[in-house]
């Protein structure tokens, strides 16, 4: 309560009030929830340029942890790996609808689920939305091709809120 006798709003979280290109490197890398759909091997359909999402995880990708094994270097040992930047994300629409880099630059604000929100960084799996447990790795293909035989097309729905 103020001095006056008012109550005082909590001010808004930064995702709210910082555009994409003015937060800090921290902030950005935060607003990733740990659901791993963009770590998942995609093709593009000839016919109507459609991206179709597979179960199959990019061979950096820790399905435990939801998380690349090797961040830093990624590029290094995958190099058709896109990094994500404030730049970019606009031409990125095959990011799914609940990743909160979409979320922010779309205006929709981060889900209840998002660890930011949520405060724990489990919501993201409780809530269903990640991919723990639901991917193999490309490793475990004889041909990356193959991957198309395990279409994902749930994940391009945005899962429920709570």
């Amino acid at each position: 309560m103020a001095d006056d006798g008012r109550t005082l709003k909590p001010p808004l979280p930064f995702w709210e009030t910082t555009p994409l290109d003015r937060m800090t490197a921290e902030q950005w890398e935060s607003l990733c929830d740990g659901c791993g759909r963009c770590c998942l091997v995609r093709f593009e359909d000839e016919d109507t340029g459609s991206i179709i999402p597979t179960h199959v995880a990019c061979k950096l990708f820790d399905a435990t942890t939801c998380r690349c094994t090797n961040y830093p270097r990624r590029k290094r040992y995958v190099p058709d790996c896109i990094k994500l930047t404030p730049g970019n994300i606009e031409r990125l629409t095959w990011m799914p609808p609940s990743c909160g880099y979409r979320r922010v630059f779309e205006g929709r604000g981060l889900a209840s689920w998002h660890p930011l929100v949520s405060g724990d960084p489990e919501s993201v799996h409780a809530a269903g939305v990640s991919v723990r447990g639901r991917v193999i790795s490309e490793t475990a293909l004889t041909n990356l091709e193959d991957a198309i035989d395990f279409p994902a097309y749930e994940l391009l729905e945005d899962p429920p809120e709570d």
